[in-house]
């Protein structure tokens, strides 16, 4: 497909063939693995060229690319999936990791040194808050955070209190919270990041984990973000039998993340690369579903005696200020995590969880098969027990991911587990 035709389409449509030319693959209709290490030059000349560009040594020359040299630097399987990722996020690049946490790792290594300072959203995945909070301080690096409703003056304040405000080189937040379902304005962010730009005459960039929404529904870059991260795991790979991660913006930044990421070795694997091209296929039909899904049993939720509090976007009203402000202005779905409280506390919630028959108790999200954990002891068992209680990640709090199973039987099994909540 020419890259004209292919303007004219919808990423859904993309999904089976952007970026693919079978008749380099013996005409295979779908990219295979590329289960190789390393890669045959032509002649030593091409070999140099190929590391001249990969190392930076030199620009590439209009119409040149990087040609295929280690499978730690590029592969056939993960370039492919790399352009295809771009198309949903109108993104210029893409780098594929083998985790989300390493895309989130190798992108604040890259973008902070031993000094700077660090602005953060609050709450955060109990995996990134542990990151940042516990390990980049012994790097030298500060770290300071926001909290949910605080305004772009509160903010600033926040930051001049520091005493270190021209130390501030990053601001990295994550919408929707996880497990909170709490929103933050990105193009708000940005604009905090902009002033500190401007003020110490420097380039400050914001970066957004957008894995609770998926890159369907919603698209931080449109919104002023600089990278975009993802727990690939998540709706993008949507099997549970994938661990990867990405980070897309602007071919300037992302040579940076996939520079530091050649150094490091948290590229992706060709295998892993091969499941996240089968799963873009259905991405999108997934997706549908499950937010579908989503509304249909946060309304059921949100009218049970044994439920005391539901914790989902498309609950949000004119009432909530500017959290439904930033919902209609963000967000292109509800989404398809819902947290809820369980009258009572941990007793309580450990029975219902225990009860469950169709939906898994297991971590993660965004799969074909609905979860639900416990967050309080469980994905945010690290997360300081102040801030948890603040943000109302508490004993009587479950976090559901809603698969694409019928919303009828995950209804029905939501319902019978909360009857026993009581025995």
């Amino acid at each position: 497909m020419d890259s004209e035709t292919a303007k004219n389409m919808k990423p859904e449509s993309l999904m089976m063939s952007y970026g693919y030319k079978p008749e380099l693959s013996e005409g295979a209709v779908k990219c295979p693995i590329f289960q190789t290490s390393t890669f045959v030059f032509k002649s030593a000349e091409e070999g140099k060229a190929f590391f001249e560009v990969a190392y930076g040594l030199r620009n590439a020359q209009e119409g040149e690319e990087l040609g295929l040299i280690y499978s730690r630097i590029n592969n056939p399987v993960l370039e492919i999936l790399e352009n295809r990722l771009t198309l949903w996020d109108g993104a210029e690049d893409c780098a594929v990791f083998e985790s989300g946490m390493s895309a989130i790792t190798t992108v604040l290594l890259e973008f902070l040194k031993p000094g700077d300072m660090l602005l953060i959203s609050n709450p955060l995945y109990g995996g990134s808050d542990h990151f940042i909070k516990k390990i980049l301080p012994k790097f030298g690096i500060e770290v300071i955070d926001f909290k949910v409703g605080q305004c772009k003056e509160d903010i600033i304040k926040i930051i001049d209190a520091s005493d270190h405000a021209d130390k501030l080189a990053f601001v990295y937040i994550e919408t929707p919270a996880n497990p909170t379902n709490d929103l933050i304005d990105i193009a708000c962010s940005k604009e905090i990041a902009m002033h500190y730009s401007a003020k110490y005459q420097k380039e400050i960039y914001l970066a957004v984990d957008n894995t609770y929404m998926g890159p369907l529904w919603q698209h931080p870059l449109k919104h002023g973000a600089d990278l975009v991260l993802y727990s690939a795991t998540k709706y993008i790979g949507g099997h549970s039998d994938v661990i990867a991660g990405a980070c897309l913006g602007s071919k300037a930044l992302i040579k940076r993340v996939k520079g530091l990421r050649t150094f490091l070795g948290s590229m992706a694997g060709p295998n892993t690369g091969w499941l996240l091209l089968r799963s873009l296929e259905t991405l999108k039909a997934r997706m549908d579903i499950q937010a579908f899904n989503a509304n249909k049993v946060a309304a059921f939720l949100t009218g049970h005696p044994r439920v005391e509090k539901v914790y989902f976007p498309g609950n949000l009203t004119e009432k909530d200020g500017e959290q439904f402000v930033i919902k209609n202005k963000q967000c292109l779905t509800n989404g398809g995590m819902i947290s809820f409280d369980v009258k009572g506390g941990e007793k309580e919630a450990f029975r219902f969880l225990n009860a469950l028959k169709l939906i898994k108790l297991a971590v993660s999200l965004g799969s074909t098969e609905s979860l639900a954990e416990h967050p309080a002891t469980m994905t945010h068992s690290d997360v300081d027990a102040e801030l948890k209680k603040e943000f109302s990640i508490t004993e009587k709090m479950i976090r559901l991911s809603i698969g694409v199973e019928n919303y009828e039987d995950i209804i029905f099994d939501l319902n019978q587990a909360l009857e026993k909540t009581t025995s």
